[in-house]
């Protein structure tokens, strides 16, 4: 049975209680040394965990804390190139990390001041043609460069939430998969839908209650050993990086905010990964899960977009003939068991078996008189 850990919370920081700059302050320029360079261009403080909740849910409030994210991406991206990379010399005066402000403007063929303020945050406008020269000194990818558009506000779009239902049509289409495990997700991982299968190898989600059927809170807010990853740190990076690339879409929206103070507040290691502002792109990737009654699945994920915004279809294929007839067993059990053998099992009425889509928590002894069949889908 998963136990959840009871961690110290972590202080997240209110991005309305970032500061505009100092009209009269003086931008940097490109002779002044580091510690100046930095000093005086009056940068907001980079958001550390999340986006705390705006003082108000209005569009100036939101413009703000769109800025907020928008200097802290621009500053974690520019620290992390060395000058050697971009054919520059180290020089033996360097106390920032990365290329200097004034380095990046040069390499990009824009000016000084207007980078600086750029990255300050500060109400200035930016074409595609200029922060496409800001990408590529900043070796972003597709995923970064689409972030930065949506922070910089171009283009200006946001899209609605898909709400907590996918269209009979969508459901059909999962159960024909089968024995293929798949499931549709939206842009905060909520698991709106899946078929059997899936509900076999990760019981966790589908147990769950309805509020709470968030792969994100189910693999950050359980012990290591009782998350489903064979290589945890590496998929919720990946995950935490997907949901950054999302966030840049719904920067200010007290929904999403509450959300990923949420998440901060259960989890340390949530809040570091997200603290670190990387950014990707949804794309196919083989991951390995395990279970307690076949042990490892090797499989790879398909993401596809469906119609309805920010919603996508994830198809598991299995890699390998190991995985495909340990899922074939996996479905001919009645009652799998899960959790670890730290915490203990508890086993589940298998959708596979039994029909429709929903795990059913069972007693783990037959001989119990509360033995049998408690719907859990709630």
């Amino acid at each position: 049975m998963s136990h959840r850990r009871a961690e110290t919370p972590v202080p997240v920081p209110d991005l309305a209680e970032v500061r505009a700059p100092d009209p009269a302050a003086r931008p940097a320029t490109a002779g002044a040394a580091d510690g100046a360079a930095e000093a005086s261009a009056g940068t907001p403080p980079a958001t550390k965990a999340a986006a705390g909740a705006p003082a108000a849910d209005s569009p100036h409030s939101r413009q703000l804390v769109r800025r907020g994210e928008l200097s802290a991406f621009l500053r974690s991206r520019r620290e992390r190139i060395r000058p050697a990379d971009v054919g520059l010399p180290q020089g033996s005066r360097r106390r920032t990390p990365g290329l200097r402000r004034e380095e990046v403007a040069q390499l990009a063929g824009v000016g000084v001041t207007w980078y600086t303020w750029l990255e300050q945050g500060r109400p200035i406008k930016a074409s595609a043609q200029v922060l496409d020269a800001v990408a590529r000194t900043l070796r972003l990818d597709v995923g970064e460069r689409e972030h930065l558009y949506r922070l910089a506000d171009i283009p200006s779009v946001t899209l609605p939430d898909a709400g907590d239902h996918v269209r009979p049509e969508v459901q059909q289409i999962l159960d024909h998969l089968d024995p293929l495990p798949a499931a549709v997700y939206n842009a905060r991982y909520d698991t709106l839908a899946w078929n059997s299968t899936y509900a076999a190898i990760f019981p966790g989600v589908a147990l769950a209650r309805r509020t709470e059927r968030n792969v994100l809170w189910n693999v950050f807010t359980v012990d290591r050993c009782c998350c489903v990853f064979v290589d945890p740190a590496s998929e919720h990076a990946r995950m935490v990086a997907s949901l950054r690339a999302a966030y840049g879409r719904h920067v200010g929206e007290p929904a999403w905010t509450a959300f990923v103070q949420r998440l901060c507040e259960a989890s340390t290691a949530f809040a570091t990964l997200w603290a670190r502002q990387d950014v990707l792109l949804n794309d196919s990737h083989t991951k390995r899960v395990k279970h307690p009654e076949v042990g490892v699945l090797t499989l790879t994920s398909t993401a596809m977009a469906l119609d309805v915004p920010e919603t996508r279809m994830v198809v598991y294929t299995p890699t390998g003939d190991d995985t495909r007839a340990a899922i074939t067993r996996l479905r001919g059990i009645a009652y799998p068991r899960v959790g670890c053998p730290k915490h203990g099992y508890l086993r589940y009425g298998n959708p596979a078996v039994f029909g429709g889509h929903a795990a059913y928590r069972v007693s783990d002894h037959p001989d119990d008189p509360a033995f049998g069949l408690v719907d859990a889908a709630r």
